[in-house]
């Protein structure tokens, strides 16, 4: 099922298309903050990268959840979106030598990746409420808040010390 094809023909295939491209992002996420934990040298930033990585598989099992409550077996597809964001993520930290430079560049990245899932997020909680599934709608509301509480992290470890190494 492609997005803006004949195959989504209700807010019901939507949703799922939705939440099967945002299953296809958490995967990818797991995928690219081994490489980012890595690469971090500040040690606040490498365990926060490290806390979220755990947080997305958790992420994961609730996306799964939330396919079986609304009566789907877990499938994704691809994301252009998520694929395109970490691979600038990738490209961008190839480029930069001086590691308080990268350090400020994998949190851009990061806090790129989270401005994305909350919007996601955001969307599925209000057509899950719209398709009357609430139940649906509290368990994506989780991760949303764990989602918003990490860019919160992020922002204020880029205001206090981060950016200002970089610089």
């Amino acid at each position: 099922m492609g997005l803006f094809t004949s195959d989504i023909k209700t807010l019901d295939d939507l949703f799922v298309h939705q939440l099967q491209d945002i299953y296809y992002a958490e995967q990818q996420i797991t995928k690219a903050l081994p490489k980012m934990i890595s690469k971090a040298t500040d040690p606040k930033l490498k365990q926060g990268f490290e806390t979220h990585l755990q947080e997305t598989q958790g992420q994961i099992k609730r996306l799964e959840q939330v396919f079986e409550m609304h009566g789907h077996k877990p499938k994704a597809v691809d994301c252009p979106a998520i694929d395109g964001i970490i691979k600038e993520a990738n490209e961008t930290a190839g480029e930069i030598g001086n590691k308080d430079v990268l350090d400020a560049a994998l949190l851009a990245s990061a806090q790129a990746v989270e401005h994305y899932e909350i919007t996601k997020y955001g969307t599925l909680i209000a057509w899950a409420k719209q398709l009357g599934r609430d139940d649906c709608a509290s368990v994506l509301q989780k991760t949303l808040d764990e989602e918003k509480a990490t860019d919160q992290k992020l922002s204020a470890m880029a205001d206090s010390k981060i950016n200002r190494k970089a610089a």
